[in-house]
Order: structure tokens, then sequence, then C-alpha cells
């Protein structure tokens, strides 16, 4: 069992609102409008911790390791809109979302193959970590700089424990399934890591996951603004080839990790993934 594990590692690390968040460091003249508003939907986008946490624990009835795990992952996460609420109560109380904008981003997920879900996340996980760093270094106000700091190094740890929980998949499966389980993870993985040269860099809160809901079936869709995320990205923290480039070279060094063989390029894991394929 991971959880016990993971617990005590995550617990050792863990930040604390009250005496981790330097409140008194705060320059009102560093904070722009623009950037102000930002928070404020990164705020609301990480409130869809909930959904994505009643999608897991329904996905995973027989993996009660995992769904202990989800503990820790929603606590974090919620912590994280938490704080940056908390800095637009106390800063920019005209931008704290509505309880109405933060309920709108609760709906329910389709029901998906859960181990590729498992594998979509810990993408997503590596994926947020450098936009929040990058993040922090568009913003000039120093208190939000560390916000994001403090936020990403989170995002950074749900990865690593991710992964973790992926390798125990492959060791726990069947000999004949071995190869099914690795060519799983192996597509979602160059899925996610490819789909930034397309322009739009796949991320669990801008996939369609309600079919019935279609084509407002997206996290993003949800928010007051429901093409911030693009315009963030592009024209705001400016997360360009360098920083994706970034974002790819992680994803493929911790799935060399995981398979146990040396993903160089998304070439690589693209030909591994046809021979798991051919073998499954």
């Amino acid at each position: 069992m991971l959880y016990a594990e993971l617990f005590k590692d995550l617990e050792t690390v863990r930040w604390s609102m009250a005496t981790d968040v330097p409140w008194d460091s705060f320059d009102a003249s560093k904070l722009t409008d623009e950037q102000a508003n930002t928070i404020r939907l990164n705020a609301i986008t990480e409130w869809s911790a909930l959904p994505a946490t009643e999608m897991f624990l329904r996905d995973n009835r027989t993996d009660s390791d995992f769904s202990a795990f989800m503990s820790i992952w929603f606590y974090e996460e919620q912590k994280h809109s938490l704080v940056l609420m908390e800095y637009l109560k106390r800063f920019r109380p005209d931008l704290v979302p509505t309880e109405a904008e933060l309920h709108n981003v609760r709906f329910e997920f389709d029901v998906a193959p859960q181990l590729e879900t498992l594998m979509m996340h810990f993408c997503g996980e590596i994926r947020l970590n450098h936009w929040y760093r990058r993040a922090a270094e568009w913003h000039d106000e120093p208190l939000i700089k560390h916000i994001y700091g403090l936020i990403a190094k989170d995002e950074a740890r749900h990865a690593g424990a991710y992964l973790k929980y992926l390798k125990q998949a492959i060791a726990r499966a069947a000999v004949d399934k071995v190869n099914e389980v690795k060519a799983g993870f192996a597509k979602i993985g160059f899925l996610m890591a490819a789909s930034g040269r397309a322009g739009k860099p796949m991320h669990p809160t801008n996939l369609h996951v309600n079919q019935s809901l279609f084509p407002n079936d997206t996290v993003q869709s949800k928010l007051p603004d429901p093409e911030w995320l693009e315009r963030w990205l592009d024209t705001q923290i400016n997360f360009d080839k360098e920083w994706e480039g970034k974002v790819v070279k992680m994803i493929l060094h911790n799935l060399s990790s995981l398979f146990g063989k040396s993903l160089e390029s998304l070439g690589d894991l693209n030909k591994y993934r046809k021979t798991l394929l051919a073998t499954a």
C-alpha cells in the first residue's frame, strides 16, 4: 500500500497558509487588474479538483489504496484554490469568486478507463507545475510569485505520487497483460506530451469529459471566461516553445523511469508504443 508512505512523505513538506505565506510582503503597486483577474480564474479552475475527486473515487472503488490517497490530493488541491481566494479576499475583494462560480465547475465526468485517466492526470500535474512556474515569473507582485511557487511544487509532488501508482499498476498486471497496460500508458503519455505542437496543449481541465453536455463539458467551458486559458498561456504568461519543451522533456524523463527504457524524444515514445501494441 502506497498511501501510508505518501502520507508520511507529503506531510513533512506540507506548507501552511498561516506560517509559510508571507502575507505582509504584498505590494499593491505591482499587481495589475489583468494579473489579478488571472488569479481569480485560476482559483475557480483549481476548485475543479472536487469533481475530479468524485470521478476518481467512483472509478476506483476496487482500489482502496489509491482512493485513500485522494484524501491527500483533494486536500492539497482545494488548498490551492483557497490560498488564491484568500489573496483576493485580502487585496482584491472585488474579484473573489462567488459560490455560484465555484459550483459551476462541479459537474459529472463520464466513466473512462481508470489507468489511462491516471496517466492523463500524471501528465497534467507535470504540465501544471510548469504553467505555475512560468506564471510566477510573469507576475510582478512578490506575494503571488511566492504563492505560485508553493503551488507549483505541490503539483510536482503530486506527479511523483501518481508515478508510483503507475509503476504499481504495471507491477500488479498479469504477465499476459503487462504490455497492454504499458501501451495504454504510452498512448496517453504521447497524446498529452505531443498536444502542445498543435497549439492547444492538453490538460484535464480543457478536455471533454461528459458527452451529454458537449461541447460545454470541459472545466474551462464552465469558467466565467471560457476563452481565458488559451489567452493566459499565449499572450499573458507567454508559455512558449521553450517552456513547452521543458514539459515534454519532463514527461519523457518520467516515462523512461516508468518503462525502464530510455525515451529521448516523442518519436522514441511513439515507436515504443507501437512495439507494445504489436506484442500486447
